[in-house]
């Protein structure tokens, strides 16, 4: 208890004659988060994830966004190069890499044609390798832009730079930025999921799935498909939740407090996260597990109860977006494929790759369909970067063919969500140097995705150090060309 002459002098300061008074600035502030009682029977924290509504109609109501870490080789799997592939083993053109830098290659490197099969599917005639037997099946659902480029060549910039707008770290991520603009469907789970198979996290780190400057409450909660679904979460050993409950009473109280004092909104962010930890002790372990789905859906997926994979966690991003959670990030490495050992060959190292990738993609967008969640569930596959049109330098004598990081351009796809099905968008030229129609930067692929979100990139905001910002910084123009 506070010494009643301390309490005297603090009660008539003016700052606290605000704070304590009924309509007073603190208790207005405060009142928006939390309700009318402090009790443990009936105070409620409003959380800040509940439903928010877009600039205007979204197409897209949720993304699931499929990120191939190290960025796999678009000539090999959707951009065919049938000029490149008479050309290879010559020597590049010295006026295609004159003043270019690349990572790990110098001098004069020999032209790369595919070693891949490629063929026309679906009635949209989508170009997709043979490395992607299950994706041919769904192509008239995917829209493939195959005029991508960014400035960054190396991977952790690279990833910065698509996620949060910035190759440095401190900006928010995209999925942070969705989030907080638009909440979560679900009160008991988080807004934003991020899932990561193949045992290594991004080359960002947690940067590419961050609040930044945003609230801590908008950053990407990692949920596990192995073990405990989110570390800490569970009850400390000698603890049940009758006792966890009581001690979040008391926690909050002590933040209500600070709250009405200070209003510094990271103390309400802590109240909400308190809350949304305890509620998620119940709903998380269900929605995570898998052993409640049929056979026939864990046949289609390759998923495996108990596995961390790629394929659980694309069952799993499934299940998320059902349950109303806004953006679902995936995370898979292994697709770096410089060619120095068989698994980074371009033949069966790509061939087994694409494995653990291509049955759970193509039954993810089948089971979205199939439950008429994706015309309004934005599916995005694609890596930091590309790769060269050229053999990796490294690697030239090799018997392992392989290809260096390259950025000028290179193909991702979108499917779902409002975008166009069955559509190529943008062209590289006839050995994949560069761009050679429909430029799309790394900005205006951000500003895309939060149109179809039903937001004006340029107004979702947030002030920050004297200014405001967003997620494409000052640059960014939707492409709407690839929406439906």
């Amino acid at each position: 208890m506070m010494n009643p002459h301390l309490e005297n002098i603090h009660l008539r300061t003016r700052r606290q004659f605000l704070a304590d008074a009924q309509l007073g600035v603190g208790a207005l502030a405060l009142s928006s988060l939390i309700g009318n009682s402090s009790s443990a029977a009936t105070s409620s924290v409003v959380n800040p994830l509940a439903p928010k509504s877009p600039h205007f109609l979204a197409k897209a109501k949720r993304v699931i966004y499929l990120h191939l870490t190290g960025s796999p080789p678009h000539l090999d799997l959707y951009d065919y190069k049938p000029e490149l592939v008479k050309m290879s083993g010559q020597d590049a053109p010295e006026s295609f890499i004159k003043g270019k830098r690349f990572a790990f290659t110098s001098g004069t490197p020999k032209l790369l044609g595919t070693p891949r099969t490629f063929k026309q599917c679906g009635q949209g005639g989508v170009w997709l390798s043979d490395a992607l037997p299950n994706l041919q099946t769904v192509a008239d659902e995917m829209c493939v832009i195959k005029s991508m480029f960014t400035e960054q060549f190396n991977h952790a910039p690279a990833e910065l730079l698509l996620y949060t707008g910035s190759a440095r770290s401190g900006r928010p991520s995209m999925g942070a930025w969705a989030t907080y603009g638009l909440g979560s469907e679900n009160e008991n789970l988080p807004g934003f999921v991020v899932l990561i198979s193949s045992g290594v996290q991004p080359n960002g780190g947690k940067n590419s799935y961050g609040s930044g400057f945003l609230p801590s409450v908008y950053q990407g909660v990692q949920c596990r498909s192995k073990g405990d679904p989110v570390l800490y979460a569970s009850d400390p050993a000698g603890m049940n939740r009758d006792l966890r409950r009581d001690t979040l009473d008391a926690l909050r109280d002590l933040n209500e407090i600070q709250a009405q004092e200070l209003g510094h909104p990271e103390t309400l962010t802590r109240i909400a996260q308190y809350e949304l930890a305890f509620r998620m002790q119940m709903s998380v372990p269900e929605v995570m597990d898998i052993t409640k789905e049929t056979k026939e859906t864990l046949d289609a997926y390759g998923a495996q109860p108990g596995a961390a994979s790629f394929a659980n966690n694309c069952l799993l991003a499934r299940r998320l977006c059902e349950q109303g959670v806004r953006y679902v990030q995936l995370f898979d490495w292994g697709w770096d494929f410089h060619g120095t050992g068989p698994g980074e060959a371009l033949t069966d190292g790509l061939t087994n790759k694409c494995a653990t990738m291509d049955k759970p993609v193509a039954a993810l967008i089948k089971d979205l369909k199939q439950r008429d969640m994706l015309k309004d569930t934005l599916i995005i596959c694609g890596g930091e970067f590309g790769r060269t049109p050229f053999r990796e330098g490294r690697t030239a004598a090799s018997a392992n063919l392989g290809r260096d990081h390259f950025p000028d351009c290179y193909s991702m796809w979108m499917a779902g969500g409002g975008v166009k099905g069955g559509y190529s968008h943008g062209e590289s030229d006839d050995l994949g140097f560069s761009v050679a129609k429909d430029k799309v930067h790394i900005h205006d692929l951000q500003a895309t995705i939060m149109h179809l979100l039903g937001f004006d990139h340029t107004k979702l905001t947030y002030r920050f150090q004297g200014r405001d910002y967003r997620l494409t910084d000052v640059h960014g123009e939707v492409v709407k060309q690839v929406i439906a």
